[in-house]
């Protein structure tokens, strides 16, 4: 994927991911990301199968970015977001592309926080951001302690501000050293990492 001018020269992807209250916390943090955003945003949020998608609909209506729904080898584009269908794990492959996957759940979850996060830290190593929000689990805490090895950026929703804090508190044992943000500051934070002001 091409470094687009203006972003920041450390990092390629961003990758979010949550439960319980989760859509809430996405809306929250990519309808606050301006239109300059250089990085992909890839989301997984725990969801029932039959749930219609409408819901990234009216992310896309209120983002300022490009949303859609993830498909199969669909390529990451700078600046746009990707969210995993219901049913779906969503994962990263080696060349930045996206895959669907219908193997069997991880944490009682399909999609999974862990695989997205276990397989963006292949593709994307120390270039890559990773984001734990609100969740009623422990799915994703391996998956940022992978992304933590492999040098990559993590960050976790303040459990205590959290509407479920077990997922968020389930990372940070995970990963202690990993940024902590109360919601309304985590689109602030990935704007300060991942533009480079006067570019």
């Amino acid at each position: 994927m091409n470094q687009q001018k203006g972003s920041s020269p450390r990092f390629a992807a961003v990758v979010i991911g949550g439960s319980a209250g989760g859509i809430n916390a996405v809306t929250t943090i990519v309808s606050a990301l301006p239109s300059c955003f250089p990085l992909p945003v890839v989301v997984v949020l725990h969801q029932s199968p039959d749930q219609p998608p409408c819901w990234v609909d009216y992310l896309d209506h209120l983002a300022r970015l490009p949303v859609t729904e993830a498909e199969d080898k669909m390529p990451l584009v700078a600046g746009t977001v990707y969210c995993a269908p219901p049913g779906y794990h969503l994962l990263l492959e080696t060349d930045g592309a996206l895959a669907l996957s219908v193997d069997e759940k991880v944490n009682f979850s399909r999609p999974s926080l862990d695989l997205l996060f276990s397989s963006a830290a292949d593709a994307f190593g120390a270039a890559l951001i990773g984001v734990v929000l609100t969740g009623a689990n422990n799915d994703g805490a391996a998956g940022l302690a992978e992304i933590a090895a492999a040098g990559g950026l993590t960050m976790v929703q303040s459990p205590c501000t959290a509407q479920w804090p077990t997922m968020p508190a389930a990372a940070l044992q995970a990963v202690p050293e990993a940024l902590v943000a109360d919601l309304e500051d985590i689109a602030l934070k990935l704007v300060e990492l991942c533009i480079v002001k006067g570019a």
